[in-house]
């Protein structure tokens, strides 16, 4: 069996595979199914300071390659999600290493969030922070499309805790090594993505939106290649290391973001087609680096093109 460990800098995990946020609930709902502990890491649904009712349904549609989302980021808030035994009690109960994945509507709330977790920080392993959400005191522009703003929220983040950072990058940008480096040269520790690309369906026979938001965050293995040139771009942008995710649905898509230059990996979409993804994605890295006489997981990362 190969050495399965990565190093993240400020932290390191078991295995490259971890679960992307809101694909995953926050563990409770899978552990029925198999350890969760065995995972690299569970990245928990995202958590703001109070509860988020999410938006109005039809608020999921599968289209052509994956699926059309606008949950909203549904969430209990932090005080529950600290307290409640559904919640981070259990994941400390069943040993899950832990990320978190934080939002807000405003600066401060980013800071508040963060100040909250660090303060009961046992069992957290890191911060995910997801920048793809709008800004209300800038007219709903998101965070994460103006490298200036990326870089603020991570530097507010940064003041607020001593935990890890990872910065989740959106997609719906031109230039992904301008907001890798911004957010590197705000504290972030670690950078992901890609997030969903924003995207539309209509049914043609009623003549609607398939979703109540009419727009919503595009995933599935249609998005891989895009997702794996993003990766590679990011890789090669900055020092940090990358978390790539984006249409994987097998170890070998797992594979060509390790080869791309990230550093470990997130399930999403497959999740919902496949609740042991995670697991078989894990057992098929093994597989795929034993067959080919590889004694570390380290030994292909970021080898595409040398």
């Amino acid at each position: 069996m190969a050495d399965l460990n990565v190093d993240l800098g400020k932290f390191s995990l078991k295995n490259p595979v971890t679960t992307a946020s809101g694909t995953f609930g926050y563990g409770f709902e899978y552990h029925q199914y198999y350890d969760i502990a065995q995972l690299g890491a569970v990245i928990v649904k995202g958590i703001r300071m109070t509860p988020s009712h999410g938006n109005p349904t039809p608020r999921v549609a599968e289209v052509t390659g994956g699926m059309l989302n606008a949950i909203g980021l549904q969430g209990p808030g932090v005080d529950k999600f600290l307290h409640d035994e559904h919640y981070m009690p259990f994941l400390r109960k069943v040993g899950a290493t832990t990320i978190v994945n934080i939002w807000g509507t405003s600066m401060a709330e980013y800071g508040e969030v963060a100040a909250a977790l660090d303060a009961e920080s046992e069992g957290i392993t890191a911060l995910e922070i997801n920048i793809s959400c709008p800004n209300v005191k800038a007219g709903g522009v998101a965070f994460g499309t103006d490298p200036k703003l990326a870089a603020e929220v991570v530097a507010t983040v940064r003041k607020n805790t001593r935990l890890p950072l990872i910065t989740k990058l959106s997609p719906n940008v031109s230039n992904i090594p301008e907001f890798a480096r911004a957010v590197e040269g705000a504290g972030s520790d670690v950078v992901s993505l890609i997030n969903t690309i924003t995207a539309m369906a209509i049914d043609i026979e009623t003549r609607r939106f398939k979703i109540a938001n009419k727009t919503g965050g595009f995933s599935g293995p249609a998005l891989k290649p895009i997702a794996v040139r993003m990766v590679y771009e990011a890789a090669n942008a900055v020092k940090i290391p990358v978390l790539g995710m984006g249409g994987i649905m097998c170890a070998e898509d797992a594979i060509e973001f390790l080869m791309a230059g990230a550093k470990a990996v997130s399930v999403g979409t497959a999740n919902f087609v496949d609740p042991y993804a995670p697991v078989k994605i894990i057992e098929g890295i093994d597989r795929w680096l034993d067959a080919h006489g590889c004694t570390s997981v380290n030994d292909i990362i970021g080898v595409a093109g040398k």
